[in-house]
């Protein structure tokens, strides 16, 4: 059993886009969609597609890259642990690393990105930042 899904979540993208791979896959949930979606808003990721294998599901995560092969991410960092989980209120929202990064956080109106969650005046649990 995994103890921490979203940070499996990132790994494998963070890896995918170190090897340059296309495509990365794992275990889908509701939440990994939601984190790839809110991604895929802000330009980080291509999309994102549901693949059914049997009894179980599959979601395999489309990485993105600059036209001269430049990588799309940077970095991806996981904040809000199982053992210490962070929140943080809209007030309180700093753009990440001056704005070419994002903040991913669950909110009571979904998962949403800082400017997002700025945007509509809500906080949530911090998830992951990415740039």
């Amino acid at each position: 059993m995994m103890t921490d899904p979203i940070a499996d979540l990132l790994t494998r993208i963070r890896n995918g886009v170190r090897v340059e791979r296309p495509y990365v896959d794992v275990p889908c949930s509701s939440i990994k969609i939601a984190i790839v979606a809110a991604l895929a808003r802000e330009g980080f990721v291509w999309d994102h597609e549901v693949l059914e294998n049997g009894s179980h599901k599959t979601l395999r995560v489309n990485l993105k890259y600059g036209p001269s092969g430049e990588h799309v991410i940077q970095h991806v960092e996981r904040i809000s642990k199982p053992g210490c989980r962070v929140y943080i209120a809209a007030a309180d929202m700093k753009d990440v690393r001056q704005g070419t990064g994002i903040a991913v956080l669950s909110t009571s109106k979904g998962v949403l990105s800082n400017r997002e969650a700025r945007k509509q005046g809500v906080g949530g649990e911090l998830l992951c930042q990415v740039w």
